[in-house]
């Protein structure tokens, strides 16, 4: 079902401090479920939805106007590979919860394309998520994920979903694409949870 595409090249060294089964990359290997989608930025939207249904929006150009941050962390793919020291650009999400009230323990992720993905609210919290706009110093390729995508580093990489629109608040747990498909629910790299009973 995932593509592989130019770019994966296969193991690197292991003698780094890297998440357990994981090998180092230079490349940055494009990995996805189906087709990339082609937004038009003056249609594009994120929506956040809080669980009693209030609704905050920001245009592409009012998400470019929030304060961005600059952001180098590691990431690791499920599939293995990992890719030290990337850097980033983006929004975080405190800034985009910062005046939302919600009880909320739960996050479902959505994209442009369909794809979904779960996680505890506690893990955008607190300088851990962003939605990244910019990588490596360029607007993110669509390929990517860009115009925008999810960036949850201390997680496996498919929680960092591409082409992301919008969040949903939730009381409850809601698992998403990879995780009805199989994928643990959480994804901690540190801990091999890749396949729901790791």
């Amino acid at each position: 079902m995932g593509v592989i595409t130019r770019g994966f090249t296969g193991r690197g060294r292991r003698d780094l401090n890297l998440p357990p089964g994981q090998y180092l990359t230079e490349d940055f290997p494009v990995l996805s479920a189906g087709p990339t989608p082609r937004l038009d930025l003056e249609r594009w939207e994120f929506v956040l939805a809080s669980e009693t249904g209030q609704r905050y929006a920001w245009t592409w150009s009012e998400l470019r106007a929030l304060p961005s941050e600059r952001v180098t962390v590691d990431i690791h793919c499920v599939t293995r590979w990992s890719k030290l020291g990337t850097r980033w650009e983006g929004v975080s999400l405190d800034t985009l919860l910062a005046d939302v009230d919600t009880q909320a323990r739960f996050a479902l992720i959505r994209s442009y394309g369909g794809y979904t993905t779960n996680l505890p609210l506690a893990d955008l919290r607190d300088g851990k998520a962003w939605v990244a706009h910019r990588y490596d110093g360029r607007d993110l390729a669509p390929e990517h994920g860009g115009p925008a995508r999810l960036l949850v580093p201390h997680l496996y990489f498919w929680k960092s979903a591409k082409w992301v629109r919008g969040i949903e608040l939730r009381h409850e747990d809601s698992p998403g694409f990879w995780e009805n498909a199989g994928y643990h629910n959480y994804g901690d790299p540190w801990r091999e949870q890749r396949y729901t009973d790791d």
